[in-house]
Parts: C-alpha cells; structure tokens; sequence
C-alpha cells in the first residue's frame, strides 16, 4: 500500500517527541543544540515538513541521550520519510489545490493513506460514492459563480479519489448514511434517482460497506456526534505500533482533524452504536434501490 510521507511523518514526531520528555528537554534547548528555532522543533513534533539534514538528526538523537536502538528507529522513520517524498506517485491531489479549501491537502493525505476510512453522514453523500451530477450541484452550491473549468476539475479530482476503492483491496470504506442523506433531493429527482443506482452498485464492491439508518431507528448517539470521518491507519515497517486514528469533522466554514484519544474513543463509541441501529447491508441495500425506484417514477 501506498502510505505517503504523512504517516511516517506523525510516527517520527510523536517519537522525537517522547525522547525530549524523557530526557526533559525544552523545545528551546533542542533548537539550540541543532540550531533549529523552537517552532522548528514544534514543527516536526506536530508531523510537519521541516528543514533539518540527517547529521542533525544524530546531532538531536544524541542530544537527547537515545540509545543505538532508538536511534536505528528513529533514522528507519527518516528514511520512510524521505522515500515517500521520493515517489512521484504520492501527493498527486495537489495538482488540484487551487480549487480545493486549504485543509483539502492534509485531509488527502489522511484518505491515501488510511487502510480504513469509516464515515457517518446525516445529510450528505461521502465524495467516495458521489455521482459527478450530484458532486456538481454541491461545487455550485457552496462556491458561488465557479468557472466551468474549476468545477470539471473538482469532479476530476473526485473520480480520481474513488479509483482507489476498486484498485486497493487492502483499503475498507465503511458508510454509514442516515435515511435523510437519501431523501434530500440534492439535484433534483434525476440526479438522486442517479446517485441512488450508483450506491447500490458501489456498495457491492467487497471492501466496501454501506449501512443505513432509517427514520424508524429512533434516537441514536449519531444524531448528537453529527457528521463525521474516522481514518485508520496501517502499521509502519519501522513502527512499533500502528499509527493513531485521526477523526475529520467538516463544516460550512471550516474543519477540524482530532487526534486526541478521548475524542477518538467518543466516536469509536459512536460508530457503535451507529451500527446498533443501522439496518443490515443486505436490507440497507434494498432500502437505497426502492427510494431510487422512487424517484424514477
């Protein structure tokens, strides 16, 4: 599977990180024995792209007092890093990032990278599983007089997002739609009779599932949590262990990518119960053609 650059870039953060607590350190005094400012060590903490030569890396290491063991680690990690970097492969969405919202970037690097992506969404269709006729209408609807060739190149974007359903079987999409998400008439009756069919075919690819809510659930955890999307993400070779799961929350406005572990357990808790009340593959499937047969008549 092709990882990127992000996952070993957080692993080796969250590394460097542990080491100057041990050895109390400060981000100050870090900068320093590397000649580094301290945002710069803050930087590469957070998983940030920094300026800094592997002989600094050792100089850090040492610095912080790592053994042969941690160091051979921590150098794998960079080495992970530098290789991704390498790949022309990786990054190719940002080919598109003058027509995408600027935390677009780092929201692909998480979606290429996860083995496991599982949304929930109250209203609104994930751009997984977006037809381009229902895409289209949401780029005009949230970005007023787009150019043509803007909005083509968004679908273009999207179609090239949705390859990777069908040409990786070690990814997992996993949907959970509330009945609402299918009753919008986002489009019009044609676009949704459209989308509808889509789902269904989509939600027979084998590593693809898709649950639905029904309005008679009843009250469920999703309806306070709201629309959400949770990446899991594999192992790294040089890792001990797999990367922490990160949970995207979009609004109108703005978004928000939580990694902190209580939150990350609250919507674990969610998905669950989600799930609980969610209608089997099968019935849920059966669902989603007859409102599509509906909207054909």
């Amino acid at each position: 599977m092709a990882i990127g650059s992000t996952l070993p870039r957080r692993a080796l953060g969250r590394r460097l990180r542990e080491l100057r607590f041990q050895s109390k350190k400060s981000q100050l005094a870090a900068g320093l024995a590397i000649e580094v400012s301290k945002q710069g060590i803050g930087r590469l903490e957070d998983g940030q792209p920094v300026r800094i030569s592997t002989a600094q890396f050792r100089d850090l290491l040492e610095f912080y007092g790592a053994d042969d063991s941690v160091r051979d680690e921590v150098l794998g990690l960079l080495q992970e890093v530098k290789a991704a970097k390498g790949d022309p492969s990786r990054g190719w969405w940002r080919a598109y990032a003058d027509v995408v919202n600027p935390q677009f970037d780092h929201y692909m690097s998480l979606e290429q990278a996860c083995s496991q992506m599982t949304a929930f969404q109250l209203t609104l269709l994930p751009g997984l599983m977006q037809t381009p006729a229902y895409g289209k209408w949401i780029v005009t609807q949230t970005h007023n007089a787009v150019p043509d060739v803007d909005v083509e190149r968004r679908l273009e974007l999207t179609a090239r997002r949705q390859r990777r359903i069908h040409d990786d079987p070690e990814f997992s999409l996993r949907v959970m739609l509330s009945e609402s998400a299918l009753r919008h008439q986002v489009g019009g009756r044609d676009v949704m009779s459209e989308q509808l069919q889509h789902l269904v075919s989509v939600s027979r690819v084998p590593n693809v599932s898709l649950r639905v809510v029904p309005f008679g659930a009843g009250p469920h955890s999703g309806l306070v949590v709201q629309s959400f999307t949770l990446f899991e993400f594999p192992s790294l070779r040089t890792g001990r262990l797999p990367e922490p799961p990160v949970v995207f929350v979009e609004g109108f406005t703005g978004a928000l990518f939580l990694e902190d572990g209580q939150a990350i357990a609250r919507h674990r808790e969610a998905v669950s119960g989600i799930r609980a009340v969610a209608l089997s593959e099968d019935d849920s499937r059966r669902l989603v053609q007859d409102i599509a047969e509906e909207y054909a008549e």
